[in-house]
């Protein structure tokens, strides 16, 4: 079997990209598996207290608590190429609403995220998490 090229290389994980980046905020946790490293890593550096976690079963223990207060879908803005292949570093936003109080939500983020053999090994997420506090923060609070 041939060995794909650079180019070939980074096709591949801006496809693996835009379908991860479609699917994160559905709900769907079955995604991970097809997209995702067994032992993939999450950094969120902006998170109370900074966070990374490791290995797929220690990241959804983490966001399934998360998962249904905030339905939104998330919009790639750019994406930008590295010297290295397998790594990718994009900008998105999310547009969506919080199932506990209604109110909007909507954030802007920039990812890097690193692939190994055509999955995401790890991403590093830059938020502001304040704003899915004030999301599901009922109004008063």
């Amino acid at each position: 079997m041939r060995s794909l090229n650079e180019r070939e290389v980074r096709e591949r994980n801006i496809d693996v990209l835009k379908t991860a980046i479609s699917s994160i905020g559905t709900g769907n946790s079955e995604i991970f598996s097809s997209l995702y490293t067994e032992d993939w890593v999450l950094e969120l550096p902006y998170s109370e207290p900074p966070k990374v976690l490791t290995g797929i079963n220690e990241i959804l223990t983490y966001l399934k608590p998360q998962m249904g207060k905030l339905e939104f879908t998330l919009t790639l803005t750019e994406i930008f190429e590295c010297l290295d292949p397998n790594l990718l570093i994009a900008e998105y936003f999310s547009e969506g609403k919080s199932t506990i109080t209604n109110k909007p939500y909507q954030n802007t983020y920039i990812g890097l995220w690193r692939f190994r053999e055509g999955k995401i090994c790890g991403v590093k997420e830059y938020l502001n998490p304040l704003i899915a506090t004030e999301a599901n923060t009922p109004s008063g609070e």
